[in-house]
């Protein structure tokens, strides 16, 4: 028997879907069994934005012994922290969303159990439209209007309206959200170009060109629009820091839908002056405080709180991987999107 215990809801299209990869697969559901400890570990920004309200939450005992014959474990976020210590018997993790970074907390990060991750298959379109409602909310002079409506009359000629056809977006991270990104700016007329980790092996639809990473400061000097994409590893830290933002020609509208800390902060404060517009669905810490005050309360930066992958359809793609991994953990073949703990994703 292998025992997979799901730590995420699933409809029963998807339940059948997982139960039915092979007969040995026993499913258990335990959706919301362990708020009350995601609470404690994570802090409450955390659990008041993640987590619904739940009662009747099994004892510790029943949640022990659940983990303990756990073969394979569906999670989402947050996680607990310690499933390797709680679950000897663990051999793969596989967590819904597409980062890797959030494991940083826990003890699968560097753990011999095999944890494979979403990436490129959540709701990545969500996240590009978001994207292309980033760029229109500042090339139309969108967040003018509040401003105005603070003041309580408008200032008409401060919108300043620009078209998005012709202009070059610059997509840092052309993997699976950035190349939806790519392919939608594309189809509002505008260039696309984009940096990845390594080069593809076939033209990406869509992009006029993609370079490496040591392509970005020229590529950024091209750009009028920039999205971040790309994953939080020790490589991408601080990556759009002051050299980066003083790359970005003027009125550049930048947006984050990747993870805060690859942005520096505090040069991009520096920098607003000469930007037109920021957009963070992402901030430094945001599993445990609101965004600093620089940021949120600045007219040229909208703040989101990590909602950018959300509508009213989800993807399904995470749970078809999962199944085909599941078959390929039974079969004793390799596993699709597994971390390389080195690279950090």
């Amino acid at each position: 028997m292998l025992n997979v215990v799901s730590l995420v809801p699933l409809g029963n299209a998807a339940r059948e879907e997982i139960e039915n990869v092979d007969p040995s697969v026993e499913l258990h559901m335990a959706a919301g069994w362990f708020d009350e400890e995601l609470r404690d570990t994570w802090g409450d920004q955390t659990a008041d934005s993640y987590l619904s309200k739940r009662h009747n939450i099994p004892p510790r005992a029943e949640r022990d012994e659940l983990l303990i014959s756990a073969d394979v474990i569906l999670g989402g976020f947050p996680v607990p922290v310690d499933l390797v210590a709680r679950a000897p018997r663990l051999r793969w993790f596989h967590q819904t969303p597409a980062g890797a970074s959030n494991l940083h907390r826990c003890d699968l990060w560097g753990s011999d159990v095999i944890v494979t991750t979403s990436r490129g298959l959540g709701n990545t379109l969500a996240i590009a439209e978001y994207v292309v409602a980033s760029f229109l909310h500042f090339a139309r002079g969108l967040h003018q209007a509040s401003i105005d409506r603070e003041g309580a009359a408008f200032d008409r000629m401060s919108y300043r309206p620009t078209l998005l056809a012709g202009k070059t977006v610059c997509v840092v991270g052309a993997g699976g959200i950035g190349q939806d990104v790519g392919r939608l700016c594309a189809a509002l007329g505008m260039r696309v170009v984009g940096t990845r980790r390594s080069l593809p092996d076939q033209p990406l639809p869509g992009f006029d060109q993609v370079g490496g990473p040591a392509d970005l400061h020229t590529l950024l000097a091209e750009a009028q629009f920039v999205a971040i994409c790309c994953q939080w590893t020790p490589d991408t830290q601080d990556l759009i820091g002051a050299e980066a933002l003083a790359a970005m020609p003027d009125n550049a509208v930048l947006v984050n839908v990747a993870r805060g800390e690859i942005i520096d902060e505090d040069a991009l404060v520096a920098s607003l002056h000469r930007l037109r517009g920021v957009a963070l669905d992402v901030y430094v810490g945001e599993f445990d405080r609101p965004p600093p005050d620089a940021l949120w309360g600045h007219p040229k930066v909208l703040i989101t709180p990590h909602v950018s992958a959300g509508a009213e359809v989800w993807s399904r793609r995470p749970v078809e991987l999962f199944c085909s991994n599941l078959r390929a953990l039974i079969a004793g073949d390799d596993l699709v999107n597994a971390i390389d703990w080195a690279n950090g994703y």
